[in-house]
């Protein structure tokens, strides 16, 4: 008999997909819309955003979805907006 869906997925995959204040590293934008997870640090506040951001160096503060599963097995944050 086959396994059921729910032991096949762990409770950290089943979570809703949720908006973010973060900020990601991307020294190269040139219109992306998603970043891997590896890209991306999640902070409590806008505020504590916007202070961790360092733009000279590539890390911008935003608005971001996340994490979700790629069709390609990776976990992808969606640009909602930039806060700069």
């Amino acid at each position: 008999m086959a396994e059921a869906i729910s032991t096949l997925i762990s409770d950290s995959e089943a979570s809703v997909v949720q908006t973010h204040w973060v900020v990601i590293y991307a020294p190269h934008t040139r219109g992306r819309k998603r970043f891997p997870e590896n890209c991306v640090t999640v902070y409590p506040s806008e505020a504590q955003a916007r202070a961790a951001a360092r733009p000279e160096a590539g890390y911008r503060a935003a608005v971001a979805h996340g994490p979700s599963r790629s069709s390609e097995g990776f976990r992808l944050y969606y640009l909602v907006r930039w806060l700069d």
